[in-house]
């Protein structure tokens, strides 16, 4: 469970996101959802503790795993799509414990369940940009946090990845795991994600999919997003 408490976070000396007060229920899976600019990966790496609070305060509970946005550093990291997924252990044994025959187990278990099993000892350079997203899921499968924070997990990977990774999400939100996933396609949202945060700055609207993802809040956003002012700092304007 994550709750967060008049929240507001900078991001280039303006409010991304702007006195966010509510709570990530235990097990929920929810979309953030919103306009360009609206804060939505700001808010996310501030959930991951990767950015600090400017007001307001965040309460975590349980572990946290974080899948940032792809990108094309990922792929100069010299690892084998095994060794990507065992960093999911690094949390759980530390940095100096050697590895464990379980552990192996784990991450070959999370490569056959994301399709990667003919692939675990290929260098991550090597893959498609589906195939190493689907192999960092591995990890995630491979570190079992209780709280699970991804940003844009499908952008720019193909449709059979797609329909692979939402199923992981799907196992993941039958395992009771609560789940904060950064998406842009509504489609999408509505089919597999029970709960949605619409973000235009501040929380727009908050709760189940259907009742968030109206048309009159979805224009109300985009309004929103029409008329912010992108040299107004928080500490002034806000």
């Amino acid at each position: 469970m994550i709750e967060v408490e008049h929240l507001t976070l900078c991001y280039r000396d303006r409010a991304a996101v702007h006195a966010l007060t509510g709570r990530f229920v235990a097990g929920s899976h929810t979309a953030v959802v919103g306009p360009n600019g609206a804060g939505k990966s700001t808010l996310l790496a501030a959930l991951a503790g990767v950015k600090q609070p400017d007001e307001g305060h965040i309460h975590r509970h349980g572990a946290i795993a974080y899948l940032a946005q792809l990108s094309t550093l990922d792929k100069q990291f010299p690892l084998t799509v095994r060794e990507l997924a065992l960093a999911g252990t690094w949390q759980r044994r530390g940095a100096w414990r050697g590895l464990a025959k379980a552990d192996c187990l784990r991450a070959d278990a999370a490569l056959d369940r994301v399709g990667l099993s003919d692939f675990t000892q290929a260098p991550i350079s090597n893959l498609s940009g589906g195939q190493l997203q689907r192999a960092r899921f591995a990890r995630l499968i491979v570190e079992d946090a209780d709280v699970l924070l991804l940003d844009e997990p499908f952008a720019n990977v193909d449709t059979e990845t797609i329909a692979n990774l939402l199923a992981v999400q799907d196992d993941w939100h039958r395992a009771g795991k609560t789940q904060i996933t950064v998406l842009h396609d509504m489609s999408q949202v509505r089919a597999h994600y029970p709960q949605t945060l619409l973000l235009a700055q501040s929380a727009l609207a908050w709760g189940d999919t259907p009742e968030v993802l109206t048309p009159e809040n979805l224009q109300e956003a985009n309004r929103r997003a029409q008329h912010w002012r992108n040299d107004a700092t928080w500490c002034q304007e806000c």
